[in-house]
């Protein structure tokens, strides 16, 4: 059973930074591409960063280049993104996510930016 957990979102405010990290199980993570999307209220869930199963290759949202970094831990089986320079239009649910024979999801965490 395939399970992803996210943990470290919360408020920061704008020029912020927050970085929100992704526990993977139940599958062989190093072979696995990993992904981060969010939600924002009333939008569709949009990708915000991808990386692949050796973290060589990563690609970003152009809402986000230069201000949000995502990277792995393959001995950990640990994802991350870390986000800088916040906004508030970066207010959203973020979710972990990974295509292993079909699409897994995590619970996801809240970041709120807020003055």
């Amino acid at each position: 059973q395939v399970q992803l957990v996210e943990s470290g979102g919360g408020l920061a405010q704008p020029g912020g930074s927050l970085r929100l990290s992704c526990a993977a199980s139940g599958l062989p993570f190093s072979r696995a591409d990993m992904k981060w999307y969010r939600q924002a209220p009333g939008k569709e869930r949009e990708l915000v960063a991808v990386i692949s199963s050796t973290g060589r290759l990563t690609n970003y949202a152009n809402s986000v280049k230069g201000r949000f970094t995502i990277s792995r831990d393959n001995a950990k089986n640990t994802v991350d993104l870390q986000m800088n320079s916040l906004k508030i239009e970066d207010t959203a649910v973020y979710y972990c996510n990974t295509y292993w024979t079909r699409d897994y999801w995590g619970q996801g965490t809240q970041v709120t930016v807020s003055s």
